[in-house]
């Protein structure tokens, strides 16, 4: 009876459990592992408060998408000038193949040290799959590929499993992170920090993906548009929105605590306090939490790296389509969304070549997160006007407690930019 109800469950998931697990990308990692192994305890409060938020914008994004049958960069460009939606979507292409670009590189690292061999292969072969899986699989199966991917995530889970935690002094401090300043550590580089794990749990890409992928699951069911005039139709697709974003996105929190953890009571409580990267973090787990902790950790920067890519490509060429009217989505063949293709075709081949090229993941992350914090601010707005347009989303405008989280994201991600360029420059 569990096992049913849980497959049942499962089933219903799509668009948001994608999107809360492609938030936990090798880039991800890399930040959550930096303030573990940083800052031990002392920052899981962040991920505590974005938690209500992820879920508030995340579920209007995914209600617009499916509300309105397009995706957000269409519905931007009717309400605002066509300069801003250009402007933001270009910002969102470069930030995505930035973060293309860490991800490919943490995975071909992470391959290198469970294996041996050459790296930029690695990086090759990657970057080549997958082009090959979105261009080749139908929608029906990327879908199912990328929610198969998402159990790739409870290595991370497993990882706290095989380490003794101090519970009561994890919790503490989690809670009351006033407890915990460690001496050597600047107020710069704890604001850096906070602003890092902010920017990593709410971006941009993530709100295209989940609006198109709304719009994709719209249009291959041929009687959707119709039923959507039906109060029963409409409440249980609503229904199931709320459900499958607030799983996803406590989902991908609860593994951002766990890697949060690990990384604290192995590498912090160790002395180790200087993680630069993903892969990084799963070689320094080595000779502290012993091989079978490195080598789940590892396998799950691959496993979460072939989830992202795609997604970070994906929302790419869904935002540049929608604003150019190409014809676009995964359901379709190449020939038919040729423009859309490419746009997923020159996003990751570029990020795959600056891997290829080893980019530095530190100035990747620093730059991708300073792109995205310089879009998601009036991308989020933009959001919140869009949910309150009575002309865009007619009788299913948002509701006042949806007003006051998704307002309440955008402010906070507002005060972390503010805060990412005083202590940047």
């Amino acid at each position: 009876m569990v096992t049913q109800t849980a497959q049942k469950i499962f089933r219903r998931l799509g668009p948001g459990l994608i999107t809360g697990a492609v938030d936990d990308d090798p880039s991800g990692i890399a930040t959550y592992s930096q303030a573990g192994s940083q800052f031990r305890f002392g920052l899981v409060w962040t991920l505590l408060l974005t938690t209500p938020l992820m879920i508030g914008i995340q579920m209007l994004s995914a209600r617009i998408g499916w509300v309105t049958g397009e995706g957000l960069a269409s519905n931007i460009n009717k309400l605002f000038p066509r300069w801003l939606t250009v402007g933001l979507v270009s910002l969102l292409v470069i930030a995505n193949t930035i973060n293309i670009a860490a991800d490919i590189g943490a995975m071909g690292e992470a391959v290198r040290l469970l294996a041996g061999g050459n790296q930029t292969l690695y990086v090759l072969g990657f970057g080549a799959l997958c082009i090959a899986t979105q261009i080749f699989f139908s929608y029906e199966r990327t879908v199912r590929i990328l929610k198969w991917l998402t159990l790739a995530l409870f290595a991370y889970v497993a990882v706290i499993l095989t380490v003794s935690v101090p519970w009561h002094q994890a919790i503490t401090e989690s809670l009351q992170p006033w407890t915990f300043f460690p001496t050597d550590s600047s107020l710069k580089e704890y604001a850096a920090m906070i602003v890092a794990v902010l920017g990593t749990t709410i971006s941009p890409y993530l709100f295209f993906w989940q609006a198109s992928q709304e719009v994709e699951d719209s249009h291959s069911r041929p009687d959707a548009e119709k039923l959507k005039s039906d109060p029963k139709y409409a409440a249980k697709q609503l229904s199931r929105i709320k459900l499958d974003t607030f799983f996803g996105m406590t989902f991908s929190n609860v593994v951002a605590v766990c890697i949060v953890v690990a990384t604290a009571v192995t590498l912090n409580l160790k002395g180790v306090t200087n993680i630069q990267t993903s892969a990084q973090a799963a070689e320094a787990l080595r000779p502290i939490a012993g091989e079978f902790a490195f080598v789940v950790f590892a396998l799950g920067i691959i496993g979460t790296g072939l989830l992202a890519v795609p997604v970070l490509a994906g929302s790419a060429a869904f935002a540049v389509s929608e604003l150019y009217g190409w014809k676009a989505g995964l359901s379709k063949g190449f020939h038919e969304a040729r423009g859309f293709y490419l746009i997923i075709v020159a996003a990751t081949g570029i990020g795959t070549l600056m891997g290829y090229f080893e980019l530095d993941p530190i100035k990747a992350l620093v730059w991708s997160a300073i792109v995205n914090g310089v879009i998601s601010v009036p991308i989020m707005a933009a959001l919140m006007w869009i949910g309150q347009s009575k002309r865009l989303m007619g009788k299913y405008t948002i509701s006042t407690r949806h007003r006051f989280f998704g307002w309440g994201a955008t402010i906070v991600m507002a005060v972390a930019v503010v805060v990412m360029f005083a202590t940047s420059f």
